[in-house]
C-alpha cells in the first residue's frame, strides 16, 4: 500500500516519527509521505529512524502548507520525490512557523478574554514546535469548556467561531510556486472540503501552477472520488492520495486504508515519479 498523507506529533498528529513508521510497517504500507503541518521534522526524524535499516519503509518527503484562496483557508501538499525540499524553501518554511506562534499567542489572548483559563504555554507543551489549534481544543476539552475537539472548532476555534484568530498565511498562488521551483509537486488537498465552485476554482490554480489533486482522501466518498479523478484528467493533473492519518485525534483512520473506503492504486507513486520525469 501507499500513503502520500501522514502527520505525526510534531505537528498535530499524535504518534511519534518513530510511531509512524511503525504503524505503517504495521499496515502494510510500503511508501508513506509524512505531512506535517508546516515543517519538516517529523519527516527529518523519521528519515533517520528509516535510513538505520532501509528495509524498514520507503520514506516520501512530503509537507503540507496552510495558505489563503481569497478568504478560506485551503491545504496544499507539497512532495519532493527526488530527494530532499531545497534549502530556500525550508528557509520559507521556518517563516511560517513564526507566523504560527505569533497567531497562537493572540488566540491564546483572545480565549482568555472570553473567560477560558487557557495560555499559550499549555498549549506549546503539548504542541511543541508546531502548536496549533487542535492543540488548544485538546486543552478546551480536557478544561470542561467542551465536551468535543469538534465542539472546541464550532464554538471557539472555527474560522467562524467567537474565539477565531486569523494567521498570517501565504497566498496560494505564492505556496505552489514555491514548492515548484523548488522541484516538488504541489498537489490540492482534500479538494472536498473547499468552499466555492471546484472547477472554477481548479482551473485558476492550474493557471498559476498547480500540478496535482488529492484525489483519493479518507473524506471522500467512492462517488466524490471518481468526481475529483475526472476533474483531474480535464485538468492535467497528477493525482495524489492519502489517508491523513493522525492518530489518536482522528479515531477511525487507519494508515493506508482510511475508513476503508481509501482505495489508493497501488503504482501511484510509480505514476507521479514518472510524470516527474516526463
Amino acid at each position: 500500500m501507499v500513503d502520500l498523507h501522514s502527520h505525526t506529533n510534531e505537528s498535530d498528529g499524535t504518534c511519534s516519527p518513530a510511531e509512524l513508521l511503525y504503524e505503517a510497517k504495521r499496515a502494510g504500507v510500503r511508501a508513506l509521505a509524512i505531512t506535517d503541518h508546516d515543517t519538516f521534522v517529523g519527516y527529518d526524524f523519521a528519515r533517520r529512524l528509516a535510513g538505520e535499516n532501509v528495509e524498514l519503509i520507503e520514506l516520501i518527503c512530503g509537507i503540507e502548507i496552510s495558505a489563503k484562496l481569497d478568504s478560506q483557508t485551503v491545504h496544499l501538499l507539497g512532495y519532493f520525490l527526488d530527494g530532499e525540499a531545497p534549502l530556500s524553501f525550508r528557509e520559507w518554511v521556518l517563516e511560517l512557523k513564526a507566523s504560527r506562534r505569533d497567531r497562537n499567542r493572540r488566540l491564546a489572548a483572545r480565549l482568555q478574554s472570553l473567560g477560558l483559563d487557557i495560555s499559550l504555554e499549555e498549549a506549546e507543551q503539548r504542541g511543541r514546535g508546531m502548536t496549533g489549534r487542535p492543540h488548544f481544543a485538546q486543552i478546551l476539552k480536557e478544561k470542561g469548556y467542551v465536551a468535543s475537539v469538534q465542539q472546541a472548532f464550532d464554538e471557539y476555534l472555527g474560522e467562524s467561531a467567537k474565539g477565531y484568530v486569523d494567521r498570517d498565511e501565504p497566498q496560494i498562488f505564492d505556496a505552489i510556486a514555491r514548492i515548484r521551483d523548488g522541484g516538488g509537486i504541489a498537489s490540492l488537498a482534500h479538494p472536498v472540503r473547499i468552499k466555492g465552485n471546484i472547477e472554477t476554482i481548479l482551473h485558476e490554480l492550474c493557471r498559476r501552477g498547480l500540478n496535482a489533486m488529492e484525489v483519493y482522501h479518507s473524506d471522500h466518498t467512492a462517488a466524490q472520488t471518481n468526481a475529483f479523478l475526472n476533474l483531474s484528467r480535464i485538468h492535467g493533473l497528477l493525482v495524489t492520495g492519502g489517508s491523513d492519518y493522525h492518530g489518536a485525534t482522528k479515531p477511525g483512520i487507519e494508515l493506508g486504508k482510511g475508513y476503508g473506503n481509501l482505495n489508493i492504486p497501488p503504482d501511484l507513486l510509480e505514476r507521479l515519479r514518472t510524470a516527474g520525469q516526463g
